[in-house]
């Protein structure tokens, strides 16, 4: 298995990220081909010790800029880190890519470039959650601001397949982030949804399913259009800081609270790591030929490093093989998310 690893997307590329292919390739022995500015890439890993032989690196000339346009990534950008990246995993020279960078870019690279698995009319973008119970993952969160009752179907059945292939979770729950549970809450595309979402043979729909009950676990896939999801992604990463900085300050507050803390430490732990998203690394585009890998914005070496990892997860669980078999079997006039 070779991982390909744009080594100038992110703020802290490429620093964090060569760190980040270390530690992988030292933990887990993966192939990883590094994209960007050969030279670079070499003096920034001699400045920071960090160990990059036996990696190889793919030479790209330009960084794509945060501020461009995400569709100047075929033309303009054609030279990029990204570009370069997906271009070489469409070509066949890895079997995933992972990237820190623009998210619009990647979104249009993995369409355009990688290219749509048959069937799929528009990738999403997946972002795997903590709750009370176990992880879940939020189909789509912000790769389709708009969409229709056939996207919110194609998002289950890609969410479905991602939580048993990934996560090994048998008869996943599915439901519909919506403002009420009832089957009338809603939009006319809630409602609708609800409706077509009921009748899918192979998915176990449970309903829909508030906001405010997705953190205590009441489903494995959440659906919703991706103006909703990332309204909800950011809302849930706002919420989980802002918790970790109170509860922070509340024992700092005085020499009785901190000597406090070293009676919950353990739990204090436990609870920061089950908030903390760079153990699940980033979010899967869902819908293309080969996985492709969002890892967050601000990646330190352990949250690429947990990319690099998902990447891997993604490709063993064959993940973009099942969603095919599951297209496969359904007879279709138009593509899936029409």
């Amino acid at each position: 298995m070779r991982i390909l690893a744009d080594a100038f997307g992110g703020d802290n590329a490429p620093s964090e990220i060569l760190k980040g292919c270390a530690a992988a390739k030292r933990a887990y022995g993966y192939d990883i081909t590094l994209v960007g500015d050969e030279q670079k890439i070499k003096a920034c890993a001699a400045h920071d010790g960090t160990d990059i032989s036996g990696m190889d690196i793919l030479h790209a000339d330009g960084v794509f800029s945060m501020e461009t346009q995400p569709t100047a990534l075929l033309k303009e950008g054609k030279d990029t880190s990204m570009a370069v990246g997906l271009r070489a995993l469409a070509d066949g020279a890895g079997d995933a890519f992972v990237s820190a960078g623009s998210t619009g870019a990647l979104l249009v690279g993995a369409t355009f470039l990688v290219k749509r698995i048959k069937g799929v009319k528009r990738p999403a973008l997946g972002a795997v959650m903590p709750s009370a119970t176990t992880p879940f993952i939020l189909v789509d969160t912000g790769a389709n601001a708009e969409c229709t009752v056939p996207m919110l179907c194609s998002f289950a059945k890609l969410g479905d397949i991602y939580m048993r292939q990934i996560l090994g979770v048998e008869n996943p729950r599915v439901g519909l982030a919506n403002i009420g549970t009832e089957a009338t809450k809603g939009t006319k595309l809630q409602i609708e949804a609800y409706q077509a979402l009921s009748e899918l043979p192979d998915i176990h729909f449970t309903g829909n399913v508030e906001v405010r009950d997705i953190p205590l676990g009441a489903a494995d896939v959440v659906v919703a259009d991706g103006f909703t999801g990332n309204v909800i992604l950011k809302m849930y990463e706002g919420v989980a800081k802002m918790m970790s900085n109170e509860i922070k300050a509340m024992f700092k507050k005085n020499p009785l609270t901190m000597l406090s803390y070293l009676g919950v430490k353990s739990g204090m732990d436990g609870f920061r790591k089950k908030l903390d998203y760079k153990q699940y690394g980033g979010a899967p585009i869902l819908g293309v030929q080969k996985p492709v890998i969002k890892a967050h914005g601000s990646s330190d070496a352990y949250a690429f490093q947990s990319a690099l990892r998902q990447a891997a997860d993604c490709v063993n669980g064959d993940v973009t093989g099942k969603v095919k078999e599951a297209l496969q079997r359904e007879p279709q006039s138009e593509s899936v998310g029409e």
